[in-house]
């Protein structure tokens, strides 16, 4: 086998940094039973790279081309133009000219080739680069196949293509170009096959673009192409555009636009059993591939060729599944209120205390609630909890609901789950104990008090290797605080007579939501205490106009220590740290541990103190807690007095009561864990 030139039966996908992506997916296609692959070879990167070390010039001015940053526009195209003419004036060497000649002959030298480029940063499964190097068509005769090979080799320092390097990190040194060579196909048609459908990211929908004539009117966006949607073996869907143009190759080299007579414009590209057979084609390639792919496709002589195939690289992800079941997956990191990816370290924390099953896909995490859902108790519970957080996730289930995606059993064949997608634990009688134990709130806060201040002596006599294992064991530690069955009681009593308020109070009284009201201002909850405090840091800085006007300059992170220079600044100091001392662990997107904490830079919250500075007056913040609690008490008469108006009055007032109780005694608490 030479180094310089392989035949596509040499080539497979570890020889990736050999051929580029383009040309070792070629060789893996060529390899699939029943698939029509184009014959064709690849000069290698082995090649290209010769032909670069050999050229003294081109090294100096690579060095010069790793200096630029993307903001350099003018010198990005200035210095890729002046590497493409020195490429292309190269003459390639006699050897693997030789070499090169040899493929050519066995294969034809009169036919028509397209000559093809293929970086070692192409057609990969994170980033396609597709369209970055040149590809020409239809190039007859060894002279001119040589000329475009020196082409496709300076076409990998085309300014667009040197600009998607710099935006993706990748070094323009250690990225190599291989040249394919592969015999021309004249078709009647081409187009691309996405095995997924890359608007939905359905898995199981399949899309294919197509048009007269080759693929490149529709690459090039010069044609609207007609589009056809397939699943399972049916054609759910066609969209046939008006084509007023093709491109066509010529007998002689190159290729032409040609007008589409006008009675064929809104023709259908395909008939129903080449679109069918395109889909069979598709899953097979998908099949061995083992990702969903974009295909490029070609019709011929009614024979389906496959010119080129890479994963598709913007679909979301989805968490990997071991059967044929269905499954319905919800982020939790959304259900927090926080949206963005988590950073692996995040990711690992979080697993590691959790008890149920998450599943991973782009850097966040999901819950399968599909159990839920196929239980009619459970799946009112959790559309009971959506309705309380996300109400775009709401309507995405109820649209599966409506679908009959997951069919609802009898209770008594499922078991039931809690509002995380958990196995529920046997629970009876849990809210009357907890309704003769008052004060179990407080004791349960004083023994997580207690807890993290031996955790704080401890870890401070920990260092290196030592730290590490003494946070693995503390894990296990949190894991039975998060989850004791008397602490979950608590917040899943107040939980469940949410539910039943806003339930009961519809059904009865026609109100909607009405546990929203009376879960105002109610004690214990770590967060709402968290910004009123901030607003009480507002008002000790609020009287101190030089404080006030420095923090609004502010950007230096040793903004406390400079703080004490102006009048007022101890006290501000003072209050902030004390602030801190208290909340300093929390963060906005806290559920990651790798975000930055305020503690650990302070100067975060000195726009929301600005904020309340600006936007509330003094003393607001307990006014606006015991606003609050008035409206929440006021609502509470009013629903009991309403109540007892009703037949059963006195005992729908009675149930009642007792549910607010337990809301107001305990919703809080499911806030507490924050405070670690």
């Amino acid at each position: 086998m030479s180094s310089y030139v392989l035949g596509f039966q040499e080539i497979d996908k570890t020889k990736l940094m050999v051929v580029g992506g383009k040309g070792a997916n070629l060789g893996e296609l060529s390899k699939i039973e029943g698939i029509c692959v184009p014959d064709g070879f690849c000069i290698s990167t082995e090649a290209f790279k010769r032909v670069l070390g050999e050229t003294s010039s081109i090294n100096q001015l690579l060095d010069q081309l790793s200096l630029l940053k993307l903001e350099d526009r003018g010198k990005i195209g200035e210095l890729s133009g002046e590497i493409r003419r020195v490429i292309e004036g190269i003459a390639i060497p006699q050897d693997i000219n030789e070499e090169i000649n040899r493929f050519l002959f066995s294969l034809g030298e009169d036919n028509a080739y397209a000559v093809r480029s293929s970086a070692t940063a192409e057609d990969l499964s994170t980033a396609s680069f597709a369209g970055q190097q040149d590809t020409y068509l239809n190039i007859i005769g060894k002279e001119a196949i040589q000329k475009h090979i020196s082409k496709c080799w300076a076409s990998l320092f085309t300014e667009r293509a040197v600009t998607y390097r710099l935006q993706n990190g990748f070094d323009h040194c250690k990225v190599h170009l291989s040249v394919i060579i592969q015999k021309m196909i004249f078709p009647l048609a081409a187009g691309i096959l996405f095995t997924a459908d890359p608007v939905t990211s359905n898995r199981k929908v399949l899309s294919i673009d197509a048009s007269f004539g080759l693929g490149e009117a529709l690459v090039s966006g010069l044609v609207n192409a007609d589009n056809y949607k397939v699943r399972s073996g049916k054609i759910i869907d066609k969209k046939i555009s008006t084509k007023k143009l093709a491109i066509y190759g010529l007998k002689d080299g190159g290729t032409k636009e040609q007008k589409i007579e006008t009675e064929r414009q809104r023709e259908s590209t395909l008939k129903d059993k080449q679109i069918l057979q395109l889909e069979r084609i598709g899953r097979k390639i998908e099949k061995h591939f083992g990702c969903p792919q974009d295909i490029e496709w070609c019709l011929a002589d009614n024979i389906i060729y496959i010119v080129q195939s890479r994963p598709i690289t913007t679909l979301y992800p989805i968490p990997e599944a071991n059967d044929n079941e269905k499954h319905v997956y919800l982020s939790v990191g959304h259900q927090q209120m926080m949206t963005d990816p988590l950073k692996p370290l995040g990711m690992s924390l979080q697993q590691s205390i959790s008890l149920g099953r998450w599943f991973k896909a782009g850097g966040r995490f999901f819950i399968d609630v599909a159990p839920m859902l196929a239980s009619p108790d459970s799946r009112e519970m959790l559309l009971n909890n959506m309705r309380q957080l996300e109400p775009l996730t709401q309507d995405a289930v109820m649209n599966i609901i409506e679908r009959d995606f997951i069919k609802c059993l009898p209770n008594d064949k499922m078991e039931q789950y809690d509002r995380k997608g958990h196995k529920s634990m046997p629970t009876e009688n849990s809210e009357k104990q907890i309704e003769i134990n008052p004060t179990i709130v407080y004791e349960l806060i004083n023994k997580s008090e207690v807890s993290i201040e031996e955790l704080k002596q401890s870890i401070q006599t920990k260092s290196g290797s030592d730290l590490i294992d003494f946070i693995l064991e503390d894990v296990e530690e949190l894991k039975k605080i998060l989850f004791d069955p008397q602490s979950t009681s608590v917040f899943m009593a107040a939980i469940n007579a949410s539910f039943w308020i806003n339930e009961k109070m519809s059904e009865w009284l026609g109100e909607k939501n009405v546990a929203d009201t009376l879960s105002q201002s109610v004690p214990n909850n770590i967060t709402s205490e968290m910004g009123l405090a901030l607003m009480d840091v507002a008002d000790v800085i609020r009287p101190y106009p030089k404080v006030i006007e420095y923090l609004q300059h502010v950007k230096n992170d040793d903004f406390l220590e400079e703080l004490v220079k102006l009048d007022g600044g101890t006290e501000t100091r003072d209050a902030i740290l004390s602030y801190l001392n208290r909340y300093g662990m929390r963060c906005s997107g806290e559920i990651d541990i790798t975000r930055t904490r305020w503690s650990e830079n302070p100067i975060i919250l000195v726009p929301m103190i600005l904020s309340n500075i600006k936007n509330f007056e003094p003393n607001a913040g307990n006014l606006k807690f015991e606003q609050g609690r008035q409206q929440a008490l006021k609502k509470e008469l009013e629903l009991l007095e309403r109540l007892r108006q009703l037949p059963d009055g006195e005992q729908k007032a009675i149930e009642t009561k007792r549910k607010i109780d337990l809301i107001r005694n305990f919703i809080g608490y499911r806030e507490y864990p924050c405070k670690w």
